[in-house]
């Protein structure tokens, strides 16, 4: 089964694409813009859900790209 992606904050003021149970990232990125484009790709085609964390590293958006029930109201 695939694993969720994340996109983080670097040391060095970049941002990287995370993907959950693996060591480290998978890809680095000047601008967090980017990182996110490259994470949503990611997730889309994996089937997962994005989580994308602001410069603190604290969860500020979610996308999920798959498995939603399709009756959910609202």
């Amino acid at each position: 089964m695939a694993a969720n992606v994340h996109v983080v904050p670097t040391e060095r003021n970049g941002w990287a694409v995370e993907v959950e149970g693996t060591d480290g990232a998978t890809s680095h990125y000047p601008s967090q813009e980017e990182a996110i484009a490259a994470g949503t790709e990611k997730a889309k085609r994996d089937k997962v859900e994005l989580f994308i964390h602001d410069r603190h590293g604290k969860i500020r958006e979610r996308n999920s790209f798959g498995h939603d029930p399709r009756d959910v109201k609202g």
